[in-house]
């Protein structure tokens, strides 16, 4: 017969209503209490019914975590980190995808409204006024944009989207693209604003091609338009296009960096893969899941906040971008060679 409480507090010497702090309210016991019943607990074999405990508590220990596109390599160490951040309070997760669809994650927010605690609501597609009033339903903590009034953590893509643009001004390129991402979306809106912003102090041109869905496909369907503008560089909204175009302009015999430098957003997996392996800006993904799962379990201890939270991104220079057309060339500092004519070609 399994064990129950009572056998706990039996065993560990405590009234029942402790061992039922000790797991629901673990900051109002005494922590050398509260280790006493654990132990009595681990040894009795004895685990407590979430369900009765969420009658109790009226918690459920659960959180939602809502992601615009879960084949997006940029969101799995998000999750990942939230997921083993939330165990670590005692929280299960409970992810879901709605691949790019503001209509299918507000539906997914009512959803799960009354089987959680509250909802990590990633990149989000919906309108500021759509989030503000689901957050009347749950509490929410927005990742990835900032919402005024609610929560939020954000990565400082506009100083990444700056670092890279002067990265591939430094090298000499003075007419770059940019591979704009989906249209609704506030990291597309930062970047392009920074990228902008970079391109006129520098004295450059900024051709945007876009909007784009965040995909590799997206990336390699650019190609042709990258081509045809012109650019020596290119600055993507994220890795997936930035490896889709590298691979469709190396199927037109157009190679990277050496005739275009390739630059993308988020340091993924893909990027270190990737050949060449490509120069990105890092965005800290993981420590913006923790960081949202802190957030939330404060924001729904009665401690209601609307802080917001900016997380630093860097440049990483690998191998995807080189010299420009306007580099100075030294000793053995190579220029860049010309790819006129290259658009209408196409490699088997």
């Amino acid at each position: 017969m399994p064990a129950t409480i009572r056998d706990v507090a039996k065993a560990s010497g405590v009234h029942v209503s402790t061992v039922s702090r000790a797991f629901s309210a673990p900051q109002l016991v005494n922590a050398e209490t509260r280790a006493h019943v654990l132990a009595a607990a681990e040894l009795l074999g004895y685990r407590p019914n979430r369900a009765a405990r969420a009658l109790i508590t009226g918690r459920t220990h659960n959180i939602g975590l809502i992601v615009a596109d879960i084949a997006n390599p940029f969101f799995p160490p998000l999750i990942k980190a939230a997921e083993s951040h939330a165990r670590g309070r005692d929280y299960h997760v409970f992810v879901a995808d709605t691949n790019e669809d503001p209509g299918v994650e507000e539906e997914l927010v009512l959803a799960l409204a009354k089987q959680v605690d509250g909802v990590l609501l990633c990149s989000p597609r919906m309108s500021n006024t759509q989030i503000e009033q689901l957050s009347r339903e749950v509490p929410l903590v927005v990742v990835n944009r900032p919402v005024p009034g609610l929560p939020a953590v954000v990565m400082d893509v506009a100083q990444g989207a700056r670092l890279a643009m002067e990265h591939l001004v430094g090298l000499g390129h003075r007419e770059i693209a940019l591979l704009g991402g989906p249209r609704g979306s506030w990291t597309n809106r930062e970047i392009r604003r920074a990228a902008t912003l970079a391109a006129r102090t520098a004295g450059a041109e900024l051709v945007v091609l876009g909007p784009n869905a965040p995909t590799e496909e997206s990336g390699s369907a650019q190609a042709e338009a990258v081509l045809r503008a012109g650019v020596s560089a290119v600055l993507a909204y994220n890795d997936l296009m930035a490896v889709g175009l590298i691979d469709a302009l190396d199927h037109r015999g157009v190679k990277v960096p050496d005739q275009i430098s390739v630059v993308g957003i988020d340091d993924t997996a893909l990027s270190r893969r990737t050949r060449p392996m490509l120069t990105t800006v890092a965005t800290p993904t993981a420590a913006a899941g923790r960081a949202a799962v802190d957030m939330l379990l404060q924001h729904g201890d009665d401690r209601r906040t609307t802080a917001l939270v900016t997380l630093q991104t860097e440049l990483v220079i690998r191998d995807s971008s080189g010299p420009g057309p306007h580099r100075t060339a030294g000793p053995g500092r190579r220029q860049q060679p010309p790819i006129d004519g290259v658009a209408s070609e196409s490699r088997e």
